[in-house]
């Protein structure tokens, strides 16, 4: 790879960190790309030089993304970010002239850049926040104290996992439902390892609608690969509606078509304690 293109993935990456973090330090730039202090700061400088006020200095060595400015590097969302926070990957995407490959590009939902690097924030330092947060069925804003631990990402959707004091448990909060600034509320008792439903984990056991013929049954079952026509799933119990949700798994399911819903969930007795709705 050109020494161009190599300072354009490093600029691609602090613009990541700055935009969707909060923050970004040569440091940063030094551990992800086994670089010098010395070229790390020379990094920063051209960057700069190339982008004015693109970059707010917070401390000596430490900057932020300003607010009225977009990356001019970085072409990806918070998907590529939270893969990176999971994996520790960075990869500068690259447009080909001519693929013979695509993939569907679904809208994606308003999800506050500030609102995220609070909560990356709070996890790492085990904080409490304060978010003005509304949903379907409470369509104002209403004020809460949670503690997160998690973000997620569930089929297109995004959501945070944590304590939350209003309903004296732990939930999910889709983040696009987030509104205004989340705020440091100081140290939070509650922690991932009280979350039970985060701890454990269970396997889903799906096999084809009984209700479909068996040269149906045996399309299915290539499909998944399957063995004995059954699929074993081991999840999170926190995330197996989310999951059952992608496979269009409807757990009361002759309450829908056996083409339009393919696979059923067998083993629903044994792990319906999980569920959002227990049944």
């Amino acid at each position: 790879m050109s020494s161009t293109k190599l300072t354009h993935e490093r600029f691609a990456f602090l613009e990541m960190l700055a935009f969707w973090m909060g923050e970004v330090r040569n440091k940063d730039l030094e551990n992800q790309f086994s670089i010098t202090r010395q070229q790390a700061y020379k990094d920063f400088v051209q960057y700069q030089n190339l982008h004015p006020d693109y970059l707010i200095k917070l401390n000596k060595a430490q900057y932020v993304f300003a607010d009225d400015k977009q990356p001019q590097y970085f072409h990806g969302g918070l998907d590529n970010f939270l893969s990176w926070l999971e994996t520790g990957y960075f990869v500068l995407a690259r447009q080909l002239p001519s693929a013979c490959a695509t993939r569907l590009e679904l809208p994606e939902r308003r999800i506050s850049r500030q609102v995220i690097a609070t909560l990356i924030k709070a996890i790492h330092q085990g904080l409490r926040i304060e978010v003005n947060y509304t949903s379907l069925s409470n369509p104002e804003n209403e004020g809460r104290i949670f503690s997160p631990h998690s973000i997620v990402k569930a089929g297109s959707r995004f959501h945070v996992r944590g304590y939350c004091e209003k309903s004296q448990g732990f939930r999910d909060l889709v983040l696009s439902r987030f509104r205004e600034k989340a705020e440091i509320e100081g140290l939070s008792p509650h922690s991932i390892v009280q979350d039970e439903a985060w701890q454990t984990y269970i396997t889903l056991v799906l096999s084809p609608d009984p209700r479909l013929n068996p040269a149906q049954q045996d399309v299915l079952a290539n499909d998944y690969q399957m063995e004995n026509n059954q699929l074993q799933i081991k999840t999170r119990a926190a995330l197996a509606d989310y999951l059952l949700k992608e496979l269009q798994v409807n757990t009361k399911y002759l309450d829908g078509k056996p083409e339009a819903q393919q696979l059923v969930l067998v083993n629903r007795d044994d792990i319906k304690q999980w569920f959002f709705n227990s049944w």
